[in-house]
């Protein structure tokens, strides 16, 4: 019998406009069980759109829903189920962490203190110290540990692992893959670090200019795709319209397509290559990005 995966997070239509920026009619469904990245370049719409989520800031229209209710008339019960990590300072420098830790755990009925000390333990994050003198990495790692110790359902990451050396940024990897052997959770992942997704995701969202391009399984979308080499001379009329996001040099063209079978069939010595996730994004979205000042 098949397994009904029930949405944690829905969007519907959502639209936020600045001076020079929008979100336009952003929609996608997030189910229970899955880690899903949310990718673009900087400034695509990543963080604009996980801070509407949220409520910190407002929408011009659209509906969110969390575990089926709506973000406008539950926000604090919703609040109450989901962690939070941003990329975005939200603390009080001059506290200690357990200081810190006293003001935000009232917040939530189902804080626990002893996962909050484990977490302390497995990240070796000291109560004593105060903030200012954390690095970005123990930031994180702080900022996961309060996340993660009031039983949290779902949580939303904008940007966890930027900055952060390969060793914590495995360690954090490790945590969220420990985080959802438990069923009904997810993990809502804001990141331009592709390579991360790679390992872990099992759901991708593209966004380009306030605008989202497309929702996909990471093993069909890694599928549909390949990159592919060849000599230049065998790009014509008839072989271009195959390929996405071209690139010509002396020695040859690299490209990607979603036709791997027309392409083999008219370039049978093409050498064909599985992408990463990476090479889908920069060849959907394009590698020259408009030269406007984007959010």
């Amino acid at each position: 019998m098949n397994t009904i995966l029930h949405p944690i997070l829905e969007v519907h239509h959502l639209n936020k406009s600045y001076k020079d920026f929008a979100l336009q009619d952003v929609s996608f469904s997030l189910p229970e069980g899955c880690i899903t990245g949310f990718i673009g370049a900087n400034g695509a719409g990543k963080t604009t759109t996980l801070h509407t989520l949220l409520g910190l800031t407002g929408a011009d229209s659209g509906e969110i829903r969390f575990f089926g209710m709506d973000m406008r008339e539950q926000a604090e019960e919703i609040k109450n189920r989901i962690g939070v990590v941003l990329d975005s300072n939200c603390f009080y420098e001059g506290l200690t962490l357990n200081q810190m830790k006293n003001i935000i755990a009232p917040a939530y009925s189902r804080w626990c203190e002893e996962d909050y000390q484990r977490y302390l333990r497995t990240f070796s994050l000291n109560p004593k110290q105060t903030i200012k003198t954390l690095s970005k990495g123990m930031r994180v790692k702080y900022a996961l540990t309060l996340a993660l110790s009031h039983k949290a359902e779902f949580l939303i990451m904008d940007e966890p692992t930027s900055g952060l050396d390969p060793l914590i940024r495995s360690q954090v990897l490790g945590i969220l893959a420990d985080y959802m052997e438990n069923g009904g959770r997810g993990v809502f992942f804001s990141t331009h670090i592709t390579s991360d997704l790679d390992k872990i995701a099992d759901t991708l969202i593209l966004i380009d200019d306030g605008k989202i391009l497309f929702q996909e399984e990471k093993d069909v979308l890694l599928d549909s795709y390949r990159i592919v080499k060849g000599d230049v001379c065998w790009l014509t009329a008839d072989t271009r319209p195959l390929f996405i996001n071209v690139s010509e040099t002396a020695f040859g063209f690299t490209a990607l397509t979603r036709q791997a079978a027309r392409v083999q069939a008219m370039m049978p010595e093409a050498v064909m290559e599985r992408p990463h996730i990476e090479d889908i994004m920069l060849g959907v979205i394009g590698e020259n990005v408009p030269a406007k000042e984007r959010r």
